[in-house]
């Protein structure tokens, strides 16, 4: 009988173990053993409800196709909670790496350690994580580009304009960021009337522009975090003479501005974020240093 308890206790050392280990196996030069055929990406994506987001989806699963990898796609659809537990399915099903597009910069950080603890490489695109080891942080200059947003607004309506601001999802990164960015500007050279979020959503930003109007009908422009929220502004607008400013750059976006309706959006190159990501996994897979923060330039997109 002792035998038995002695030999049950050493299996659950072993597996205990083997939990511990990462699913990538690697040489002593940090390379990978397994073939491109035999790695899984897990890719879990804020919401695929977002033009934007479905972008960098699709240039992941292409850039992995060409190289020969596998791909899971797990839709938060902004929700950090559901973002957890698809992160903590993914870390089950030993995926080798992750590429993961925040909801909540703080709120999935416990899911982010989790694949930390199991060895699994994680990326970030376009919104950081507050805790948790990242091999790779890839966005662009969110700062730098609400400060673009900004000035394009100074320019346009001059200095002391009153303007309003629709907010991203609290807690996001990019939210923080681009804000940061624009009152870098704002603060000083214009008149900040509202602010207020509509969580990166086209309906959010149609109602919260509605109620921004009726209660300051002389604002003079908008600065929206993303363009789903500048879109949905520019139907509340209807014909009034407002200068709306967006930011990503999506298709919807760039219609809107050949149409004279939508002002100028700050462009991201979303196709280059999930290129890149996939990108700095072969790096990583060949036991390549990456860089942890990778910038994809912005541009200025304005009407012609």
């Amino acid at each position: 009988m002792k035998k038995i308890v002695i030999f049950i206790v050493a299996c659950m050392i072993v597996l205990a173990g083997c939990s511990l280990e990462s699913p990538v196996k690697k040489d002593n030069s940090g390379k990978t053993s397994k073939k491109k055929s035999e790695i899984t990406i897990g890719v879990s994506i804020s919401t695929l409800n977002n033009p934007f987001f479905v972008t960098i989806k699709d240039n992941i699963e292409k850039e992995a196709k060409q190289q020969g990898m596998n791909v899971k796609v797990v839709d938060a659809r902004d929700d950090s909670a559901k973002q957890t537990n698809d992160i903590e399915d993914l870390v089950q099903q030993q995926v080798d790496y992750l590429i993961v597009n925040p909801t909540d910069s703080s709120a999935i950080s416990s899911a982010v350690e989790s694949a930390n603890h199991e060895g699994i490489p994680v990326i970030t695109l376009d919104r950081s994580v507050d805790k948790g080891d990242v091999a790779s942080f890839i966005a662009s200059d969110n700062v730098e580009g609400g400060k673009m947003g900004g000035q394009y607004i100074v320019d346009k309506v001059g200095k002391h304009a009153k303007v309003a601001e629709l907010e991203g999802v609290p807690g996001a990164s990019a939210t923080r960021e681009r804000g940061k960015g624009f009152h870098d500007i704002a603060d000083k050279e214009l008149n900040i009337v509202s602010k207020q979020s509509a969580k990166f959503d086209r309906a959010e930003g149609l109602n919260v522009t509605q109620n921004m109007i009726q209660a300051h009908p002389d604002i003079q422009a908008i600065f929206a975090h993303n363009d789903e929220m500048a879109l949905g502004a520019i139907e509340a607008i209807g014909d009034k003479d407002i200068v709306v400013v967006g930011f990503d750059g999506n298709e919807d976006a760039m219609k809107a501005i050949q149409n004279h309706k939508l002002e100028a959006t700050v462009a991201q190159q979303p196709h280059l974020m999930g290129k890149e990501a996939v990108q700095t996994i072969l790096k990583l897979m060949d036991g390549k240093k990456v860089t942890k923060e990778i910038k994809i330039p912005l541009k200025l997109k304005t009407q012609k």
